[in-house]
């Protein structure tokens, strides 16, 4: 179908109930009680919805406030301090940015005449609710974001955290998220090139599940969210509508879940990633064809997003015949129709000489297409069905003008007794018994290698394709996952996504510069230069102080560290109300988890750098120093269930000198490898990068230890930040110490890539002759010998055991 639709695809007469309830009956009847509770409106919402238009609200006007007042989509909590991103942008900031916060998705300028647009997003209640559609459509909108950009999508990434691993319910939510996130994604086509998997009892009722999209495209390819142009054309093309995802956006994503409230399952949506695949190919279609004005894609809110968004950000207004919708379910209501958040489906603006064109593009890849409306001059978003009015507002106040609160946030009272519990004290230290000599060293490795959160994450990544397209430079394990962008020259990006809730719990501010310092830090240990900043801020519930203080924190500690770096946030997403427990104590919600996604540029993925040596002989060197930092630790955690204290040290200025070692050093090939320190610390890196290739180390760490007043446990499982492992072919020592030097990095030689003697090897004998057997490991001179298959067997065993 590429026309409106005849008559006879929809009910004959509109249907009882909200169909019904016009602009003149809602006129007529001021004193009709109206379920906005239901809705997610509270009292004085609903008073301000009649003082704007001076009547009540018909039911399909009631609908559209409902999910467009929502928190997840007008962020009315959080908008007064995320505009702190963009007044702390400095002119270095907006040197490469083409498109900032406000679009469906940020568009970063990157050479050539290349951009690329980028963003991440959360789709958290619905996959507790239903893991695997929840998920799936998660992916499925971010990449619809970044097709209405005017890009092609060419990677995803995701970022889950569930609760404990041993949890009964976790097994669920795992096992349907994966298969949601790596279902869709193959079958779009689309490679997973990274991100993060958490395991905390803090995020039992609440998982997180974030996913990016990564998009390219040329310059003049980009395209805005906006209806202009009076007499242009409204056509909704894709899939038809139908009931699923009614008031997700308004219940299921900005409440807190309710055990007494009813099962909010309906309100997940159902997606199909092969008429995304489609719809994916017909939209880019349609824009190198240039009959695109204006272009929207519908997630959050369905038609009631894209119409009022549309119309509010052009210069006129919109009317919209709602009978001309293609409906799966001929029953739906309008105000339904209006909520629902179908999948697979875009709004476009298209001039009425390029109106054949563009119905001709759809037909050609049987994409059904309906022109529902047109753009006016009005100033209105006025909607019809069936001849009858049910709609007649300013969309900027559906839009853009929604409820903004400064809501009370306070310091908890928790807060105090939470830092005071330090491992890194002298009291701490012995409360929490740390372990002493070579044989305790060894057993703490391993035991923080076959942990949930350091294990290897292979049975999840393996479930995703990482290498389709053909493009994918680098992946997960490696700390960045780089994409080619132009295949003549090889330009391409890095992108890196990063949180810690355990330190944002434990200082939000500071938990929030640690993303993305780390975030940051990987991108450069990969060879590329970062960038821009997308978020996905998951925090408790705005209506609790505490929650509301951390969330405050975090944007504020984002956002100066922003400045600092030089990097501006793009666009993102908040998700708020992940709690279960009673407000106000420690543990009624989720870790404050602000996930930070940091993007690079790279002039050849085929320089990048991975993050394991792949040759024997090289020199291992520690960028950074190291301090006895162990609060809010995978020691603490690992050894002792324990979190209490600071975290690390932020030091900015030190990772700004770090990545342009990295960077430099990966461009002049000084370097072959190169691995960032974060969790786990320096025991956890030299592992990591043993395994990624199957190539042994062998260090020292007497000298580390001297320098920094360190002990070799600290040294060994501290986080200190702006840090990093690198292995430099001894040709090229000399120039990599001159710019570390240069650039006032602290560099120390630490090892050597080897392969090393399995424990008590020597000199072979008749009667020994295997002692002479030589296998790659992770010596720590005088203390530890681990051979990598006794590593690996650890590192890799994990989640097989719990999740098969």
């Amino acid at each position: 179908m590429t026309s409106a639709p005849t008559a006879s695809q929809h009910p004959a007469e509109p249907t009882s109930g909200h169909a019904s309830d016009t602009v003149d009956a809602a006129a007529a009847t001021p004193d009709q009680e109206q379920p906005f509770a239901e809705l997610g409106l509270k009292p004085d919402e609903y008073q301000r919805i009649r003082d704007i238009l001076g009547r009540r609200p018909t039911a399909a006007e009631l609908a559209m406030y409902s999910v467009m007042w929502s928190e997840h989509c007008s962020y009315k909590s959080s908008k007064t301090h995320l505009r702190k991103f963009g007044e702390r942008v400095t002119p270095e900031m907006t040197e490469h940015l083409l498109v900032g916060i406000g679009e469906n998705a940020g568009v970063v300028d990157i050479g050539d005449g290349w951009a690329v647009t980028f963003k991440v997003e959360s789709h958290n209640h619905p996959s507790y609710v239903e893991p695997y559609q929840g998920a799936a459509t998660g992916v499925g909108g971010i990449v619809r974001d970044i097709i209405s950009m005017g890009a092609r999508p060419v990677a995803v990434m995701d970022q889950l955290r569930f609760g404990a691993v041993d949890h009964p319910d976790t097994a669920r939510v795992v096992h349907g998220v994966v298969s949601g996130v790596g279902g869709y994604g193959n079958s779009l086509g689309l490679p997973n090139i990274g991100g993060e998997l958490v395991f905390d009892a803090s995020y039992q009722g609440n998982p997180l599940v974030n996913a990016l999209c990564l998009g390219v495209l040329r310059h003049e390819d980009i395209h805005l969210a906006n209806a202009s142009g009076v007499g242009n054309k409204v056509v909704l093309f894709g899939a038809r509508t139908g009931g699923d995802g009614i008031g997700g956006a308004s219940i299921l994503a900005s409440e807190t879940f309710d055990d007494t409230k009813p099962s909010k399952r309906p309100s997940v949506q159902v997606g199909d990633p092969f008429m995304e695949k489609v719809l994916i190919e017909c939209c880019l279609e349609l824009y190198a064809a240039r009959v695109v004005e204006g272009i929207q894609d519908l997630g959050a809110a369905g038609i009631s997003c894209a119409t009022s968004e549309l119309a509010s950000n052009g210069d006129g207004g919109m009317h919209v015949d709602l009978e001309n919708v293609l409906l799966r379910d001929p029953t739906l209501t309008a105000g339904e129709i209006l909520m629902s958040e179908s999948q697979e489906r875009m709004m476009a603006v298209v001039t009425p000489e390029k109106l054949d064109e563009f119905l001709a593009i759809t037909s050609r890849w049987d994409v059904e297409t309906a022109v529902i409306g047109e753009v006016t001059g009005t100033g209105r978003l006025t909607i019809d069905h069936h001849g009858q009015r049910i709609v007649d507002v300013d969309p900027r106040t559906v839009a853009h003008e929604g409820p903004v609160y400064d809501r009370p946030y306070a310091r908890p009272d928790w807060q105090d007794g939470l830092v005071a519990d330090s491992v890194s004290t002298p009291e701490g230290a012995e409360r929490y018994a740390r372990p002493e000599g070579g044989p305790a060293l060894r057993a703490t490795v391993l035991a923080l290698l076959a942990s949930p959160n350091l294990a290897s994450k292979a049975w999840v990544t393996d479930q995703y394709d990482r290498f389709v397209q053909g493009n994918t430079a680098l992946a997960q394990p490696d700390d960045a996952g780089v994409v080619r962008v132009d295949e003549a020259t090889g330009l391409g990006v890095a992108l890196a996504t990063d949180a810690n809730g355990r330190y944002a719990k434990l200082d939000p501010y500071a938990g929030a510069q640690l993303a993305l310092a780390e975030a940051y830090r990987n991108v450069a240990a990969s060879g590329a230069k970062p960038l821009a900043v997308t978020d996905c801020l998951n925090f408790g519930s705005p209506e609790d102080p505490a929650s509301m203080w951390q969330l405050v924190q975090a944007i504020e500690g984002l956002a100066d560290a922003c400045a600092v770096l030089g990097t501006p946030v793009t666009g993102g997403n908040v998700s708020l109300y992940n709690g279960t427990g009673e407000p106000g104590k420690i543990d009624s919600a989720i870790h404050p988890t602000p996930v930070v996604g940091v993007l690079g540029v790279i002039d050849d993925v085929a320089e990048a750098t991975p993050s394991g040596w792949t040759t024997a002989g090289q020199s291992i060197y520690l960028l950074g120093t190291t301090r006895p930092e162990l609060d809010g630790s995978a020691w603490a955690e690992v050894a002792h269930d324990q979190l209490g204290g600071t975290p690390p040290r932020v030091d900015l200025e030190a990772e700004r000198r770090l990545a342009t070692v990295l960077v430099r050093a990966s461009r002049d090939d000084l370097v072959d490898a190169a691995h960032d320190l974060s969790e786990g610390g320096l025991a956890q890196a030299l592992v990591e990068s043993s395994l990624r290739y199957g190539v042994g180390v062998q260090v020292d760490l007497a000298a580390l230890c001297e320098r920094d007043g360190v002990t070799p446990f600290e040294a060994l499982f501290s986080e200190s930040t702006a840090r990093a492992v690198v292995a430099v072919p001894r040709s090229e020592a000399v120039r990599f110490e001159d710019l570390c030097t240069a650039q006032g990095v602290p560099a120390l030689a630490i090892g050597v890539t080897a392969e090393t003697c399995t424990p008590g090897a020597g000199a072979p004998t008749q009667e020994s002759p295997e002692q002479h057997v030589h296998a790659p490991a992770v010596e720590v001179t005088g203390l530890f010998t681990l051979p990598l298959d006794e590593a690996r067997e650890a590192h890799e065993g994990t989640l097989p055991r719990y999740f098969g």
